[in-house]
This record gives structure tokens, sequence and C-alpha cells, in this order.
């Protein structure tokens, strides 16, 4: 592959996946329901074996 063909991939469509990316993860870590899972999850190293 060219240099130049991969920096004008990522120049433009790269970018929009990652934009992309991270807007689904931000979507996901806000959704309904994710803060009891995510409260449940941050206890696990807390709890005694």
């Amino acid at each position: 592959m060219d240099y130049n063909l991969m920096r004008e991939f990522a120049d433009s469509w790269g970018l929009l996946v990652m934009a992309l990316f991270f807007i689904g993860c931000i979507g996901f870590a806000f959704r309904p329901g994710g803060r009891t899972h995510a409260d449940r999850a941050a206890q696990i190293p807390l709890e005694d074996d």
C-alpha cells in the first residue's frame, strides 16, 4: 500500500469511523440501566472471596 493512500483514508473514512466508535462508546456508557451494571462491576474488586 502506498503511504499517501493510507494517509488519505485515515484523514477521511478513518476519522469518521473513529468518531462513530467514540459516540457509540459514550452511548453505551450512558444507556438506560447502565448505572446498575457499572456500580456492580465497580464493587467486584472490593468483595471478599
